[in-house]
């Protein structure tokens, strides 16, 4: 019998093309006669501008155009990506630049240079001058400072701000046992290897095609539909590789609309490279956040009261109030909650998703409080956290899909020889190097969304899949390939995908950890299509050995379809469609199918989750951290592919230590300015900082789930902030609540 494709860690079907230089990336795309934009930041965070100085500019060799507010053709603003009612909403935006005379942020692009090359565009940049008038109130610039005007957004996401269960202030006074702390992480921004940039031309008055590094390929052609007042039908968007996003290209920012802008000032393609700087600038990232969590527990350990409020900040063109609280809905189960989540408004370029959003800096705080009440009750953190396990989901009140996270810590802890270690803080030493190890809970949605895929089979026995989704360096392609192979009963050498491109059949964004699943659930859907196609035409002829068949009596193998209970009576596909004389068959399909999957959603909690296990050592002198062992063990159900899976795992875990001890964007108070704009300034891991990773997952498939799989793609990054924090506490006594956990804190 044929080996099933998926499961086996195969080696990417782009690994090649991009090893070897050949996978082009949007400004990498050749377009004749393109020109180059750059964009004029803003040097205030908050005013409007009284003038622009740029006639040396316009005279500067090569310049094609300066374009301002005064002179940018009209656009309309979108309800994609910038409501124009300013309403509290659940998604970031996208800012009309070039529309007003109103600064809203340091760094929002407020002039497009455009010229023959790109040195003499960024030449021409550098002589515009902008003469501002200072707004009547100083710039709200700190979230702390803004927490008298904190306001209860309408939703956070999709659901309810406030979850209220019990009386969870009562119970937690009067709990044996009780912690009651206040966690903070900063803002972070977002640095993948491939800047932003997009290349626009129009081919007619009309018609318009865009290269854009983005993850929402349609969601950026209905935002330029609505801006420029374009069918949809009439914009092309093509984004064949993504060189990382991270939630960062998951919107539109204002360089995309500006740039299309450009080429139709210029009469030409234009492309709009962000440098690293910019991107700082005129890219959403992370929110700061202050979190409060209170847990009271009796003295056996459980938990009585769970409370987690707090504070995050959004801009004032945007709400998007990251959700730091959802962990705490579904992670443990007590009689009594407390949950709200209250946003600020500042004014900075709008904030986005950013690799586990929510969950990424609320299981810092939930995680790092589970530890403190475990050193509380005198329990290990592991029993502490199994003895609070939910028997279904503690707010939902619906089962799981599946949850397995007691399977998780007890392959974790043998792994890593957890229960060799003194629990004692300061009780492990080598030389200046104390020593320290933690743990935490790891936790992320579920999530699915909408995806449309066409399947088409040759005669020849090869298949083409296609659908408009993103490949992000996440390994799409390739698990797609094996999960038509194994639908069809193919060799995955014989399956393309094909993807990256609006003319394709609509995809979603590729976001929140639901490609795989969204996309492999409408693979399997078009690919039952196009078998049950194939069974009509055999049933049709009395030679056929199918003629008889019904769909469930089969299976697909071997390049046709045969029967379950007699292998070698069967036909293949060839042979069914040469007798129809037919060159190949094509089907297409949805996923989910509504009213299924709507039914499904409201009768289970889904959910993934993990264990995390961390060694730190901490130098006593000087304060350094080092993370000398890492362990992770998740519950992501089906791995589709070994490699790739833990392509992902690896690097959310690097995140995640990135989160605990390096990252953090600097604001200057005074006016908005980012001191630390740069890679050489904002620290990011290197694999010289890192220590060896060592990832399993359970690999227990969810029944509820298309192949029984979760995404993978964020997991790993939750829970790894808290359980570097717990071993430095493990390590020195000294409990940090406060990311990142940098020297100057331990000594």
């Amino acid at each position: 019998m044929r080996t099933k494709e998926v499961g086996r860690p195969l080696d990417r079907v782009d690994g090649r093309l991009k090893v070897t230089g050949q996978a082009r990336y949007t400004a990498e795309f050749p377009v004749e006669q393109v020109a180059y934009g750059v964009l004029v930041r803003s040097t205030i965070a908050r005013g409007r501008i009284l003038a622009y100085a740029t006639k040396a500019a316009e005279q500067a060799r090569g310049v094609l155009a300066v374009i301002t507010h005064e002179n940018a053709p009209k656009r309309h603003p979108t309800k994609e990506f910038d409501p124009s009612d300013k309403e509290p909403s659940a998604s970031p935006t996208t800012i009309l630049a070039l529309n007003t005379d109103e600064v809203s942020w340091h760094g929002q692009p407020i002039v497009v240079v455009v010229a023959e090359t790109l040195d003499q565009a960024e030449y021409a940049a550098d002589l515009v001058r902008i003469t501002y008038a200072p707004a009547e109130e100083p710039a709200r610039l700190s979230m702390l400072d803004e927490k008298s005007e904190a306001f209860v957004p309408k939703k956070v996401l999709n659901e309810k701000p406030e979850v209220k269960q019990g009386n969870a202030e009562e119970a937690l006074a009067a709990a044996p046992v009780k912690i009651d702390h206040t966690y903070t992480t900063p803002p972070y921004n977002h640095n993948p290897i491939e800047a932003h940039n997009t290349l626009a031309y129009w081919e007619e008055e009309d018609r318009l095609t865009v290269y854009d590094s983005t993850q929402y390929i349609f969601g950026v052609r209905k935002m330029l539909s609505e801006m420029f007042a374009l069918p949809e039908e009439n914009i092309r968007v093509i984004s064949a590789f993504v060189g990382g996003a991270f939630g960062s290209k998951g919107r539109a920012w204002p360089h995309v609309g500006l740039t299309v802008m450009a080429a139709k000032v210029v009469g030409r393609p234009v492309k709009v490279d962000l440098p690293r700087k910019d991107m700082f600038y005129m890219v959403g990232g992370r929110t700061p956040s202050e979190q409060r969590v209170a847990l009271g527990a009796n003295a056996e350990g459980k938990l009585q009261a769970v409370i987690h409020t707090g504070l995050t900040a959004s801009s004032t063109s945007n709400t998007f109030a990251e959700h730091f609280s959802f962990v705490t809905r579904h992670l443990y189960a007590s009689p009594n909650f407390l949950i709200q989540q209250k946003l600020v408004r500042l004014d900075m370029v709008p904030n986005t998703f950013m690799r586990a959003p929510g969950e990424g800096i609320g299981t810092f705080a939930l995680e790092s409080a589970m530890d403190e009440l475990a050193y509380a009750l005198n329990i290990d953190p592991i029993e502490l956290r199994l003895r609070n396990e939910p028997e279904k989901d503690p707010t939902m009140h619906v089962p799981f899909s599946s949850r397995h996270l007691k399977e998780c810590f007890a392959l974790g802890a043998e792994k890593f020889g957890w229960h060799s270690r003194n629990p004692q803080p300061r009780s492990q030493r080598e030389g200046p190097w104390l020593i320290g190890q933690g743990t935490a809970s790891a936790f992320y949605p579920a999530n699915k969304r909408s995806a449309e895929v066409k399947v088409h089979l040759s005669i020849d026995g090869t298949a083409v899949l296609q659908s408009a989704t993103h490949e992000m360096g996440t390994g799409t392609a390739t698990v797609q390939a094996q999960n038509a192979a194994d639908q069809l009963g193919l060799s995955v050498e014989k399956v393309r995908f094909e993807y990256g491109d609006s003319l394709l059949p609509k995809a979603n964004g590729s976001y929140g950890s639901t490609t795989t699943i969204t996309v492999g659930g409408a693979v399997e859907l078009a690919c039952e299509d196009l078998k049950r196609q194939l069974l009509r035409l055999a049933v049709k002829h009395p030679s056929s050995p199918l003629h008889e068949a019904s769909y469930d009596d089969l299976e697909a193998r071997d390049n046709g379809l045969f029967y379950k209970d007699n292998p070698a009576q069967g036909e293949t596909y060839a042979t069914i469609m040469a007798r129809e004389g037919k060159a190949g068959l094509e089907a297409q399909a949805s996923f989910p199918p509504f009213l299924k999957e709507k039914l499904e959603e409201m009768a289970y909690s889904f959910q993934s989750f993990g264990a995390q296990f961390c060694e730190v050592r901490v130098h006593e002198d000087t304060g350094e951290v080092l993370v000398s062992r890492w362990v992770g063990v998740y519950d992501c159900g089906t791995i589709l592919n070994e490699k790739t899976a833990r392509s992902q795992f690896l690097g959310s875990v690097t995140m995640g230590i990135g989160m605990a001890l390096w990252e953090a964007t600097q604001w200057d108070l005074r006016d908005g300015r980012i001191p630390n704009a740069s890679l050489s300034e904002y620290h990011v891991p290197v694999a010289a900082g890192l220590p060896r990773i060592e990832v399993h997952s359970l690999g227990i498939p969810d029944p509820h789930t298309p192949l029984g799989a979760h995404g993978a793609g964020e997991i790993a990054v939750t829970g790894a902030a808290a359980a570097i924090a717990n071993a430095v506490y493990h390590a020195t006594g000294k409990r940090i609540r406060n990311l990142p956990i940098t020297p100057d804190k331990l000594l």
